[in-house]
């Protein structure tokens, strides 16, 4: 029976994704069958589907991620601040732009893409001249450099004369030299150890990390890196590099050292997380401070049972009385006399 309401149309490429779960599938399903404005935040959401907030949560991120959903901030006029949710049907474009920065790449690609405005030359093809025109200005940029490391006057003077011939000139001159030197600094090499050092010192910043007492227990070490590394597997947005493992191991060692258990101590690790952790391994710094256990006091324990001296027979008074050996006398009859009983 062919539908004529109540239907929605969807497209192959959010249904059959290769890379998004199936949770995220059916959130984006689910949006795009609603109406304008309908509320969809997470607790909306898990209010209408079988899902929990977690799940809920990922999967929200992996559409904004494949550029089917894009998330803002808007204040309100009352100075509120709201989030508004734009959800796409078809986002390559979004996509393409996306992961270059999360941010809302989309305006700018919007307005790249107006630089067809390069169809304006068209009128200037009258003016063949034109074209020729373009390489002199590409020519231009680069004989800019080489005028400042000439020092003497007449070198300048036969620039105009036949550059060719001034090629060898500057090529000599140590001009380059001085910029070798500022390529580094601009270079992706320190960029990636950048990163890596302020890591460690958004801790003392306003967190210390807690130390274990014994810090000799390489088993123990081993077990709170693996506790670290397995966190992505509770929740992606926790995944640490390996400085960030080696720096946070001491904190999950107090932790363990206190009578923490694993399940527990990643529960406190994993629990009521932000959408976007800008810094998930000071936010996990922050939580083994702010929450170590307290140290167990140790329980008392009681005596050990010491199990009472069987019965034995006195050879006196034949009573019974209590004795570790047989063949004795009761306390009442007292040690044999020498000579006879």
């Amino acid at each position: 029976m062919r539908l004529t309401g109540r239907f929605t149309v969807v497209s192959n490429d959010l249904i059959q994704h290769p890379e998004m779960s199936a949770v995220a599938r059916i959130l984006g399903i689910y949006i795009q069958s609603l109406p304008a404005g309908t509320p969809i935040g997470i607790k909306d959401l898990a209010k209408q589907l079988p899902l929990g907030e977690t799940s809920i949560a990922n999967g929200l991120r992996e559409l904004t991620l494949f550029g089917y959903l894009e998330r803002s901030l808007e204040s309100l006029p009352g100075g509120r601040i709201v989030t508004r949710t734009v959800s796409y049907n078809h986002p390559r474009a979004v996509g393409e732009v996306r992961p270059v920065h999360p941010g809302r790449p989309t305006r700018p690609a919007a307005s790249v893409r107006p630089a067809a405005s390069v169809r304006t030359p068209p009128p200037v093809r009258p003016g063949r001249p034109a074209p020729p025109t373009h390489p002199a200005p590409a020519v231009l940029p680069p004989a800019a450099p080489p005028p400042p490391p000439p020092a003497a006057p007449t070198a300048p003077g036969a620039a105009p004369a036949s550059d060719p011939g001034l090629d060898p000139v500057p090529q000599p001159t140590p001009a380059p030299a001085p910029a070798p030197e500022a390529a580094p600094e601009a270079g992706p090499g320190p960029g990636p150890d950048a990163p890596d050092a302020p890591d460690a010192p958004d801790a003392p910043a306003g967190v210390r990390l807690p130390v274990p007492v014994r810090q000799d227990d390489p088993a123990r070490r081993r077990l709170a890196s693996e506790i670290l590394a397995e966190l992505r597997l509770a929740d992606p947005r926790l995944l640490l590099g390996e400085r960030d493992i080696k720096w946070l191991a001491g904190g999950v060692e107090a932790w363990l050292e206190r009578g923490a258990g694993v399940g527990p101590l990643i529960a406190a690790l994993t629990a009521n997380l932000p959408d976007l952790p800008r810094n998930p391994a000071g936010l996990i710094a922050h939580r083994l401070a702010a929450q170590l256990p307290p140290r167990l006091t140790p329980v008392p324990r009681a005596p050990a049972f010491v199990p009472p001296d069987p019965f034995q027979i006195c050879e006196g008074c034949e009573r019974a009385y209590r004795s570790p050996a047989p063949g004795g006398r009761c306390n009442d009859c007292g040690p044999p006399r020498d000579g006879g009983g």
